[in-house]
């Protein structure tokens, strides 16, 4: 049985109450930038990304629960995991819808947004990231539609549309595989993003690519396990399987070994070389501006800590550890995608023939831009509220569906201790 903590009865609303204010502030900010131009921004030239693209970049791959666990399920054959990919595709429509709000407040001309649609430019990854984020999210709009059809309050209602959105799960494994690839093409894309920008010489390399989807796949299981843990601790229409969690955290405890080498050597491995813009990009990363954040914030409370803790078996099944692992493993997402963007852009080089220094250059959110932030992120975690509440979208105590067979081979059995 999983504990519950007993809440008041007004702690739903309060909590309800305070994430529409910071969403409504959000909208309000949004509206000034609308109507002034991302002039009332701390964005500049040398600095043209910045906490908004901060917020995408993590809500994008923390999204990636979404396709890892549909794989799973769907086309290798887990059939025990099918009500955390219940979750965790979910998780990953909030996460990219969230994405796309922040997008939509960068871009500087919204009106433009279709843009992309009528005038490819298929030499450009920014150009395939917003095709495959498109084909992506319809993907994942499709595979939630079955989850609302399935609630009890749709059903009563529109009791035909309910078995209509219910069909659509006969297409699952279709779907999963639709899924996989748009969603590894533009994870992927997203780092080839910053690795082709030469200007940005810390960026400049082909790594980039490989870190951003595997960095990915850590943080969306992860937030999956989390959220799937958090509503099973506050809410009573929550329920979950401990021994599916167990596991799905331990595979995250060794993948997370695997990332810290990865990130490690790809960062400390640029010190073998001296490049203008790279060396001073490096330094303010391992010593600098956000060296904190960098060893501490990333390396050790990201990665090792909940590695440790996720791996051993004792400290695993302590509640408080679990669910702190968890944290940190999010958390050091988070660290690592926002130095990824906001070193490349503290050091330039524009290598014209008059310049030969670099540029420095810092950067702080502006008020608007903080507000525009807390509005998205409280209307992810005010979503997720709801659909725990409303949807059933953190429920295991249904058995896996038998008619779905794997697309690609026959059911294999999930790793044990």
């Amino acid at each position: 049985m999983n504990q519950k903590i007993k809440l008041h009865r007004f702690a739903f609303p309060v909590w309800a109450a305070v994430l529409a204010l910071l969403m409504v502030a959000g909208l309000a900010a949004a509206i000034t930038v609308f109507i002034n131009g991302l002039v009332v921004t701390n964005l500049t030239d040398l600095v043209p990304w910045g906490l908004w693209i901060g917020i995408d970049l993590s809500a994008i791959a923390l999204s990636a629960g979404a396709f890892t666990l549909s794989a799973a399920v769907y086309l290798f054959g887990w059939k025990q995991l099918q009500p955390l990919a219940r979750t965790a595709v979910f998780v990953g429509f909030l996460g990219y819808t969230m994405a796309m709000l922040c997008l939509l407040m960068d871009i500087g001309r919204p009106d433009r947004f279709w843009h992309a649609i009528a005038f490819w430019n298929i030499h450009s990854p920014l150009w395939e990231v917003t095709m495959c984020v498109m084909f992506y999210f319809t993907v994942l709009l499709l595979e939630v539609l079955p989850i609302v059809g399935e609630a009890s309050w749709f059903k009563a209602r529109w009791p035909k549309l309910s078995h209509r959105l219910h069909g659509i799960h006969k297409y699952a494994p279709v779907l999963a595989i639709f899924g996989l690839g748009f969603s590894l093409l533009h994870q992927s894309s997203l780092g080839a993003t910053y690795g082709v920008l030469k200007a940005r010489p810390i960026w400049y390399k082909p790594s980039l690519a490989v870190l951003f989807i595997v960095s990915a796949v850590i943080g969306g299981l992860s937030l999956t396990v989390l959220s799937s843990k958090l509503a099973a601790l506050f809410s009573e229409r929550a329920n979950v399987r401990d021994d599916i969690l167990d596991k799905v955290s331990k595979v995250i405890g060794w993948m997370l070994f695997g990332y810290l080498y990865l990130r490690f050597w790809d960062t400390l491995g640029m010190e073998y070389t001296l490049e203008p813009g790279r060396t001073e990009g490096l330094h303010i990363l391992t010593s600098g501006a956000l060296a904190f954040n960098f060893w501490i914030g990333e390396l050790l409370l990201g990665i090792l800590v909940p590695a440790i803790i996720l791996v051993t078996a004792k400290l695993r099944r302590e509640p408080r550890l679990h669910l702190l692992a968890l944290v940190l493993a999010v958390g050091g997402l988070v660290a690592y995608r926002w130095d990824t963007n906001i070193v490349g852009q503290m050091v330039a080089f524009s290598y014209l023939p008059t310049q030969l220094e670099p540029l420095y250059t810092a950067y702080k959110p502006a008020l608007v831009e903080v507000l525009v932030g807390l509005g998205v992120i409280a209307y992810g975690l005010l979503a997720f509220t709801l659909g725990v509440r409303y949807l059933n979208v953190v429920d295991h105590s249904t058995l896996p569906e038998e008619v779905v067979e794997p697309a690609i081979m026959q059911p294999a059995v999930m790793p044990t201790d």
